[in-house]
């Protein structure tokens, strides 16, 4: 049951900006490379339709970049308005890589963005592809800090609390950067940008083909997209793995979540391909099950024991036990800044402190907790199973629709065969597809950490800042309204540019007829 509190309302809020922002995201990251690939072709070879596929495509990832900086910026701005003690607490250590992404990634990739628009008769032909690659690597750029930053949060290396500071703090900016879920995150999600704009250019192109429009403009745009679209695809699922990988190292209980695996099994576990989760009796019905194959996906080995939610729980309630004396310890060095003892206790006990804050949604002092509200504490731990179930195994069967898309529409490009109306069709009707897994991708990564905003170091519920429900649910509302109609702008936007064709887009607005685009 959703809660209307002021913390959950501000989840609410960043959860739905993230959503409405990272409907742009992945195709500005697909788009860039795809950009940078017609246009070498073009510099390579002289043909004027590499040109204008170039700029044709490029006008939308202009129309799509503008907007995903408009819903980006005020992401970062809710750290302070809506998650104050989040900041105050960790700002250290998760400032750091957004200061990098906002100083060189977002000002590289903005500033060659507009080279790339208005430069055309300004730079040589070699100029301009180097803009519009260093656009491409910007795009990449930006998304690997926002990555890294995020990367933190699953799994937080590289810092330590400071009882005299009462924050955490850096210790390692070398581990922040090479953090593995930081990296299996970043390879996974640019991957899946490709195939959003790879996608995103194929369907379109598609459209053409079944309205005779266009021909060789869409038939070469469907080459490059069936080629970077099936290399992307199989990426995704490779890299998908290696983050699976990361979650099983550094997550357990996202892993039992996602997977509804209520009890330890023996190694290797099995991969349930079905079931009906029944949490309130922790339970499946009408499983489904591939023997071995969770625990050679998650562990690389036949050996290794993959825990259950259940068991799970109870390492959380030992941790929170432990974590008490950490608390405890922490509480007399601020009574006393001179207590070797208390300080070196809270040293030793220092990993464990996190859990014990999960006592503070139910006492003002977590050391008054008796067993049961402590074993309350641990079930806390456990995110929403069912969720996470079907929005894995809905993600993961998009994926391998796009690996077959992708090697249908490489295989008929590779003999020029496009006069296929039904799969052209499926093309089209594919168009939101990427967005609809990229969003669930999402969902999975940042609902299964819950209820931690850092995963083990600081509970949601307390990273929020001192604001009323009335305040969240204004800003809220004012943040769903503006997004949406951003969206609805874009996607007409989009539509007319789309509807118009390369011929009619690419006319310049003066009333002179001007060039048309080859066909």
């Amino acid at each position: 049951m959703f809660d209307l509190d002021p913390s959950s309302l501000s989840r609410l809020q960043f959860g739905m900006t993230a959503l409405y922002h990272f409907l742009f995201v992945p195709l500005t990251l697909g788009l860039s490379f795809l950009l940078a690939i017609m246009e070498s072709v073009y510099v390579m070879t002289g043909r004027a339709i590499w040109r204008d596929m170039t700029k044709f495509w490029g006008k939308l990832f202009g129309i799509n970049f503008a907007m995903g900086v408009a819903t980006g910026i005020t992401m970062e701005f809710q750290f302070g308005t809506n998650w104050a003690y989040y900041s105050h607490y960790v700002g250290d250590i998760f400032g750091a890589p957004l200061a990098i992404e906002g100083l060189m990634a977002f000002f590289l990739e903005s500033s060659f963005v507009g080279l790339f628009f208005f430069g055309w008769d300004r730079l040589s032909k070699l100029g301009h592809l180097t803009v519009t690659w260093l656009v491409a690597i910007g795009s990449n750029l930006s998304a690997l800090w926002i990555l890294i930053a995020n990367g933190w949060m699953q799994n937080p290396v590289g810092a330590v609390f400071n009882p005299d500071t009462m924050r955490m703090e850096l210790t390692s900016f070398w581990e922040l950067m090479f953090n593995p879920v930081a990296q299996s995150k970043f390879v996974h999600t640019v991957s899946a940008g490709y195939v959003t704009g790879s996608i995103f250019v194929l369907s379109v192109s598609a459209y053409y083909l079944l309205k005779g429009r266009h021909a060789a403009f869409a038939k070469r745009s469907m080459i490059v997209a069936s080629a970077f679209g099936l290399a992307s695809a199989l990426s995704v699922v490779v890299l998908g793995d290696e983050s699976g990988y990361a979650v099983s190292e550094h997550q357990k209980m996202k892993l039992a979540a996602i997977e509804a695996m209520w009890e330890t099994e023996e190694a290797p576990a099995g991969f349930t391909l079905f079931a009906i989760p029944d949490t309130k009796n922790r339970v499946n019905h009408a499983e489904v099950k591939v023997p071995w194959a969770l625990g050679l996906i998650a562990t690389r080995s036949t050996d290794t024991v993959l825990p259950g939610i259940d068991d799970l729980v109870l390492r959380a309630e030992r941790r929170i036990r432990n974590g008490l004396v950490a608390y405890d310890a922490l509480e007399r060095l601020r009574a006393n800044r001179a207590d070797a003892e208390a300080r070196a206790t809270l040293t030793a006990h220092a990993a464990d402190l996190g859990h014990a804050l999960l006592l503070k949604r139910y006492l003002a002092d977590p050391r008054k907790a008796d067993d049961a509200t402590i074993a309350k504490a641990a079930r806390d731990t456990v995110p929403g199973v069912g969720p996470l179930f079907w929005c894995f195994r809905i993600m993961v069967a998009l994926g391998f629709f796009f690996i077959g898309l992708f090697l249908v529409a490489f295989a008929l490009s590779c003999r020029r065969d496009f006069s296929h109306p039904l799969f052209l069709r499926v093309c089209l009707w594919s168009l939101p597809l990427p967005w609809v897994a990229a969003e669930l991708g999402w969902f999975v990564a940042e609902y299964g950490r819950q209820p931690w905003s850092i995963d083990g170091v600081l509970p949601t519920f307390l990273a929020s800042s001192s604001v009323s429900v009335a305040q969240v649910l204004f800003t809220l509302t004012g943040f769903v309204l503006f997004y949406s109609s951003l969206a609805v702008v874009d996607v007409v936007l989009m539509r007319t540019y789309i509807r118009l064709g390369p011929a009619e887009a690419l006319r310049p607005s003066s009333a002179a007829p001007a060039h048309q685009p080859a066909e």
